[in-house]
């Protein structure tokens, strides 16, 4: 597949890649910029394009990775400035155990690197599942699987996570 016309695969994607990039970032204008983001991405990467069966799969998982990094970009700059004393207030109030939030972040890490050492394939399926909250029936038509192959994917995916965490602790 040398050449790719992205006029046409953007005009028969649009509407699906707006829709996932909608239901993560929940705001019409940036979900517009994702799908923006998500083309300009794959056209970047075309090259990489081995089944044209599967472009829409494969711009599916591009559009849902790069709504959550638009959303933890957006999570970043956010900042409401608050007087000293409503901090002091909040802080006595929730009585948050600092130790307890970073080890849950270290296990955020730890789980999101063992995530990373996965194949493609148990990574696009873990997405799906876990970040999308997709159904197997779902991932499968996205990702153009048997149901059945999509179950057995999670339940290898998540046996692997298992064994890579048990391993580095």
């Amino acid at each position: 597949m040398n050449r790719i016309d992205f006029s046409e695969l953007y005009s028969l994607h649009y509407k699906r890649l707006y829709h996932i990039s909608f239901s993560i970032t929940r705001d019409a204008y940036m979900a517009e910029d994702v799908v923006q983001e998500t083309f300009i991405k794959a056209m970047k990467k075309a090259e990489t394009i081995h089944d044209e069966q599967k472009v829409g799969a494969w711009l599916a998982v591009i559009a849902g990775r790069t709504a959550l990094d638009f959303i933890r970009k957006e999570k970043r700059k956010t900042v409401i400035p608050m007087e000293q004393e409503m901090i002091e207030c909040l802080g006595i109030k929730t009585k948050q155990n600092v130790e307890q939030e970073v080890q849950a972040g270290l296990m955020a890490e730890e789980i999101n690197s063992a995530v990373r050492q996965l194949t493609r394939d148990y990574q696009d399926v873990l997405f799906l599942k876990l970040d999308q909250g997709l159904k197997e029936h779902e991932i499968a038509s996205i990702l153009n699987l048997k149901p059945s192959t999509v179950k057995t994917r999670i339940f290898r995916a998540r046996k692997q996570l298992k064994m890579i965490v048990q391993m580095s602790a």
